[in-house]
């Protein structure tokens, strides 16, 4: 796969070292002279180019490019690189740092961006996973299916605990991915059982999550309104 990164902060090489280390070809682009240096990502291509200009795109290939990864500091970037990557050169994913959570709600398809990460969100959901046991916790969001990956813990009281997968009547569009159970991934079956303190993953949409925690956990508590 050949993946081009704009942005080569830490964030970028980052990214392009665990690529390569996978076996996939990285190009890094930047306009910063200063952080264009070869020799802190050996394995990868480097460009010293502003990203956000089409004839640097040109130039970095992208017609036969698999992923773009916009990896900069700023969010404006960002975007611009991902709806450019897309529309002029349709390259077939697209993924964008969110450096302001603020901003969020910009990184749709609407500007190219199949996969929004953002770290300060991503942060607070794993610290509510590891924290949270009963409640629905989001941990990411697929921005072109509008899908949500989400996490529970399934509590001591939850009606479904000792009942089969099979038997709950999940929330359409509603696909358990995955059972974590005592440090172990399992991938679960309609015979398999659901047991007490089970961390399910599931993949959802957004308006199903209410149900969904309701569903599992009746008696969870939600935030009281204004």
């Amino acid at each position: 796969m050949r993946v081009v990164i704009a942005g080569a902060g830490s964030v970028g090489r980052s990214i392009a070292r665990e690529l390569i280390n996978n076996g996939h070809e990285v190009l890094l682009i930047d306009h910063n002279a200063a952080e264009v240096q070869p020799s802190r990502v050996t394995d990868a291509s480097w460009l010293l180019a502003d990203a956000c200009e089409i004839s640097a795109l040109h130039e970095a290939g992208l017609e036969s490019c698999d992923v773009v990864v916009a990896a900069t500091g700023d969010d404006k970037a960002n975007l611009v690189v991902s709806l450019l990557a897309k529309t002029e050169f349709g390259v077939p994913r697209t993924v964008a740092r969110v450096n302001n959570p603020k901003n969020e709600w910009l990184f749709d398809e609407g500007w190219g961006v199949d996969v929004a990460v953002s770290t300060p969100r991503l942060m607070t959901a794993l610290v509510e996973e590891a924290v949270s046991i009963g409640n629905l916790v989001r941990i990411f969001e697929f921005q072109q299916s509008r899908s949500v990956l989400v996490e529970m813990t399934l509590p001591d009281d939850s009606p479904w605990a000792g009942r089969l997968i099979s038997d709950v009547p999940w929330p359409q569009d509603t696909v358990l991915t995955c059972i974590v159970r005592e440090q172990r991934a399992i991938a679960p079956s309609a015979d398999d059982l659901l047991e007490i303190g089970d961390e399910l993953l599931l993949v959802t949409t957004p308006e199903a999550e209410s149900g969904l925690e309701h569903l599992l956990n009746p008696n969870a508590q939600r935030p009281e309104e204004d």
